[in-house]
């Protein structure tokens, strides 16, 4: 019987690759995400590739997944994977002069949802002795940068969450890994400068940065190893990154 695979973030980005490219692989998809029409275009697009069903919700918000998970049909309520990639950046601000409700923006979607999630699935997986949780983190959750500070704390949040899964979920037979992408192009630097869509293209320029599908590809490596096998920590630079702040640009 196919596997089935519940991921967050799942309308943009890394989330999107990696429902492409499960859907290629016969996975069935809980695609989740607060953008109703990519949602819906999303299932329509992949539904004739493998079963999928959507849940709409925002994970910062804790009755919003409460309820969301409580709906999934009976047939998809087995979840064999869990993907843990709803993730954003606010600002790029030293700490003096952040904004609170950026920094309460990270921590209720990067750490808060990434629980509130888990949280509501990791029960079922106990109960059959058997799942998957890949939790997409950071560079930042490896190293501290200039004007990173609260973004930086909240994907080592997601490391120390990452490890502490492991730990707690070991006896239950539950493999947890993290996945740290360096810079991959998507719309999160969209995000992270408030749609200055110019600005954000120069967080690319100069260099091949990674892509979604790049990491979309390493995710379906590590959920498809023989299950003695967990790939715990993962990080993922493009060639020319070689930390948080050294690229070598043309």
């Amino acid at each position: 019987m196919s596997k089935t695979a519940f991921i967050t973030g799942a309308t943009s980005g890394i989330g999107k690759a990696t429902a492409e490219l499960f859907a290629k692989n016969n996975i069935r998809l809980i695609l989740c995400g607060r953008r109703a029409e990519r949602l819906q275009e999303l299932q329509q697009e992949l539904s004739k590739l493998t079963e999928v069903t959507t849940l709409q919700f925002d994970v910062s918000k804790r009755d919003e997944v409460e309820k969301a998970i409580k709906s999934i049909p009976d047939s998809f309520k087995e979840i064999d994977i869990l993907i843990n990639n709803a993730g954003n950046a606010h600002g790029l601000s030293a700490i003096q002069d952040g904004s609170i409700d950026d920094w309460d923006a990270m921590l209720d979607i990067n750490v808060k949802g990434l629980l509130y999630v888990s949280k509501a699935i990791i029960p079922n997986m106990i109960e059959n002795n058997n799942g998957f949780i890949v939790n997409i983190g950071s560079i930042a959750a490896k190293e501290v940068y200039a004007n990173g500070n609260v973004y930086c704390a909240s994907k080592h949040a997601v490391d120390a969450l990452n490890k502490s899964m492991r730990l707690d979920l070991n006896q239950h037979n539950i493999r947890v890994s993290a996945i740290h992408p360096g810079l991959v192009e998507t719309e999160f630097s969209d995000v992270r400068f408030k749609g200055d869509i110019e600005r954000a293209k120069t967080v690319y320029q100069g260099y091949k940065a990674l892509q979604a599908e790049d990491i979309a590809d390493i995710i379906h490596f590590v959920i498809t190893r023989p299950y003695h096998v967990n790939i715990e920590d993962l990080v993922v630079y493009p060639t020319a990154q070689a930390s948080a702040t050294i690229i070598n640009k043309n």
